[in-house]
This record gives C-alpha cells, sequence and structure tokens, in this order.
C-alpha cells in the first residue's frame, strides 16, 4: 500500500494539522500515514503540553496509521539534525513511499534545488554560518544567508532566498530535503502550503485555524473551553482527561526547580561541557543568576536572550542542561549516524500491517516494548519521560516508569 511519512509534534493537534493531514493523503494518493513524533521534549527546547502517548492518542483519532517516536537526541536539535533524524526513520521503515511537510511557499520550486546544492556543501555552509554569526547575527538568520552565498547566486537571488528561508517552515522544509538526499533515500518529497495561522502566530487568525502556538497560550491563559473552535473534538476531550488526571497542562515552569538546581550545583566548567552551551553562555548564565528578578525560568531566560541567542536557542540549552547532554555525546559525526532503532508508540489495524511488513524491510531494529532493547539514544528517551512525568502535576511512579511497562496505544 502506498505510504506517506509526515515528521509531527501535536503540541497539540488542532485544526490545521487535520487539514494537513488530509490534504497529505489526497496529493500523494497514499493509503496509509505513518507519523514520526517527537516524545517529551520538543523542537523549540519546550516541554509537550501533554505526554506523548496522549498525543499519540490524538493522532490515531485523526487517523494516522503508525506512530514512531523520534529519539530525544534528534527531537532536542537545531532543524539540521531534527530533520535528519526523522527522516532517517521515515526511510529505515522501508513502507514510506513520499513525505508531505508544510511550508509558507507551498512550493518546491525554489528549496528542492536549493536543498541538492547544500546537500554537498556543508563543510563551506558552516564556514559562512560561523562568518556571519562572529558579525552578530542569531543563527537563523545567518544560516539563512550563508545558505544563500554558497549557491553563488547574485544579490538580488540572495535577498530573495534570504527572505524564503527566514520562515520557519520553509527553514525546516530545506533540512528535510537535505536530509533526504544524504541519506540517499528514494521517498518524495511534497509539500502543502500553511492555510491562515502562521508558525508563531500569538492569536488565532481564522475561525477555526490557530497555530499550536496560540492554541497553547489560549490553553494557558483561558481554559481548555477557549480553544474548542481550534481542536477536534477527541483532542480537546483527551487533554481534559489528561488534565484531570493531574498529567497536564506542562510548561517550562513546571522545571523550575531541578533547572535551577542544576545551574546552582554546577561550575562554569561543568556547564560548558553541555550541548549547545556555546560562545561563553555558561559565563551568562553564572553572572545573570543573582540578577534575577525572581527564580523563574520566563525570567531567566528573558535575561539571557540577545539579538544574538534568541529564544529557541536558548530554551533548548536550558533542556540539554535539564536532561544531562553533554557534547561528547551529541558531535556531529555521531548525529549521522542517525538513530539506532525505531521506537513504536502506536499503531491502528493499518499499522499493525504495516509493522509485519516492517519485518522484512526495516533496516533498524524495530522496538515495541523498551525494555528489551539496549541504545544509549533509547536510555536518554527513558530518562526524559521519567523527568518530564516526575514534573506533572500529580506525578506518580506508574508515569515516570510507563515505558517500561506499557505497551503500545492502539485503538
Amino acid at each position: 500500500m502506498k505510504t506517506v511519512g509526515i515528521i509531527v509534534e501535536y503540541n497539540p493537534l488542532h485544526n490545521g494539522h487535520v487539514l494537513h493531514y488530509t490534504r497529505s493523503k489526497e496529493i500523494t494518493g497514499a493509503e496509509a500515514v505513518v507519523a514520526v513524533m517527537s516524545g517529551p521534549f520538543l523542537q523549540r527546547g519546550e516541554p509537550a503540553l501533554v505526554n506523548k502517548r496522549a498525543r499519540t492518542e490524538m493522532a490515531l483519532r485523526m487517523g494516522v496509521d503508525l506512530v514512531i517516536e523520534l529519539p530525544t537526541t534528534y527531537a532536542v536539535q537545531p532543524a539540521e539534525w531534527f530533520a535528519y533524524g526523522a527522516c532517517a526513520l521515515l526511510n529505515a521503515t522501508g513502507v514510506v513511499d513520499c513525505l508531505s511537510f508544510g511550508s509558507e511557499s507551498g512550493t518546491l520550486q525554489d528549496i528542492l534545488p536549493l536543498a541538492e546544492r547544500l546537500a554537498e556543501e556543508s563543510g563551506e555552509l558552516r564556514q559562512e554560518i560561523a562568518k556571519r554569526m562572529s558579525s552578530g547575527s542569531n543563527f537563523p538568520s545567518a544560516y539563512a544567508a550563508a545558505a544563500a552565498a554558497v549557491t553563488g547566486a547574485s544579490e538580488t537571488s540572495i535577498h530573495t532566498l534570504t527572505q524564503l528561508l527566514s520562515q520557519p517552515n520553509n527553514s525546516l522544509g530545506l533540512h528535510y530535503l537535505i536530509a533526504l538526499k544524504r541519506l540517499g533515500s528514494q521517498i518524495v518529497p511534497y509539500t502543502i502550503p500553511r492555510d491562515s495561522a502562521q508558525y508563531h502566530d500569538l492569536v488565532p487568525a481564522a475561525p477555526s485555524i490557530a497555530s499550536a502556538t496560540s492554541v497553547r497560550k489560549l490553553i494557558l491563559e483561558s481554559g481548555l473551553d477557549s480553544v474548542a473552535s481550534y481542536v477536534p473534538d477527541y483532542t480537546l476531550d483527551i487533554l481534559h482527561r489528561e488534565f484531570a488526571e493531574g498529567l497536564g497542562p506542562m510548561d517550562w515552569e513546571r522545571f523550575r526547580q531541578p533547572m535551577f538546581h542544576a545551574l546552582f550545583t554546577q561550575d562554569v566548567a561543568k556547564l560548558e561541557l553541555y550541548h549547545e552551551v556555546t560562545e561563553g553562555l555558561e559565563h551568562r548564565i553564572h553572572r545573570l543568576l543573582p540578577q534575577l528578578a525572581e527564580p523563574t525560568v520566563e525570567s531567566l531566560l528573558d535575561a539571557l536572550k540577545t539579538k544574538r541567542y534568541t529564544r529557541t536557542k536558548l530554551q533548548r540549552m536550558l533542556l540539554h542542561i535539564l536532561l544531562h547532554h553533554n557534547k561528547s555525546e551529541m558531535t556531529r559525526k555521531q548525529l549521522e549516524e542517525g538513530p539506532g532503532y525505531i521506537r513504536i508508540l502506536g499503531f491502528s489495524a493499518t499499522g499493525r500491517a504495516l509493522l509485519k511488513k516492517m519485518k522484512e524491510t526495516a533496516s533498524l531494529p524495530v522496538i515495541v516494548r523498551p525494555s528489551t532493547f539496549n541504545h544509549p539514544h533509547l536510555a536518554r528517551d527513558l530518562e526524559a519521560a521519567a523527568i518530564y512525568a516526575n514534573a506533572c502535576p500529580k506525578p506518580s511512579v506508574s508515569a515516570m516508569f510507563s515505558d517500561y511497562f506499557l505497551p503500545p496505544v492502539t485503538l
């Protein structure tokens, strides 16, 4: 059966995601959908609103057939490695024929040729990025300008490409395409234009479509009923259940105590060892901690943020400190090896058939019960899930160790 892959976070699943799912099946002619989904912590360096099992259930209720977990090692990374890890998993299944992602441009016309060139220019690209960051640019701006420059484009073209890549979904889509090229994958890419709501919108811009950012903001400020028109009924039902059981809503402040404990008990030399603590940020953290107006993560992020260091970069850095992710275990060489397994979070009846087929086609071990398999990335996933569950409004030991005992979600 023809199968389309999608790369998601569903934080939470809303009507825009339903639209993407529906259109992905329409434009590809796919009969089945495989989703690679982040676990408890997300690409922008944030904890998910609810846990991965709840979000897996949302995906299955929508119609996704198989949900695979993107290891934390790749889920909490800049776009290059987030995309690489997710595409590597889709490719490793051996059952995914195409990839569908949303973009502001809604076309592959400009970014596909750029991806083909950049897939071969990683060394030069990194030099160009470093040069621009040394001049004070933040990473997204530096990457966009560097990507345009290494193609040998004219000044006019560089300006056009920089504008194109300054939009987050275009930029992430470019990294999906680069990843597929570097993997030598036969997966065919498709893109769908984002409608009505943009990635960072804080306020809903349409009657029934809102960004995940604005949905979360409404939930945290005004309660679940305020988002009823922007999410499917099953998402609302699942969120009501999770919140009633003390498993959400989760945000950064839930991790305030372990976060500050880690910062207070480690000197500059130890902080510098963590992944994404770069360019002297360890000194900036130690200098600013005594100056905070209050001991909140939000206050710390506000103090640390500069034009050069985006909030997303800083959030990811704090997550790596919280989760004890050292630079030595996330080198470029190690990340290029890709995920070491395919962890199944949930499946439908059609997904069960895909799993059966994957016994013959998958190029990585397919893991249904983590207790039966050992891998450094899986160990990090289990730790992240426990740390996340421990910070819930009503923490429980069973939730902290659910990865060991609970089977995949099924409908």
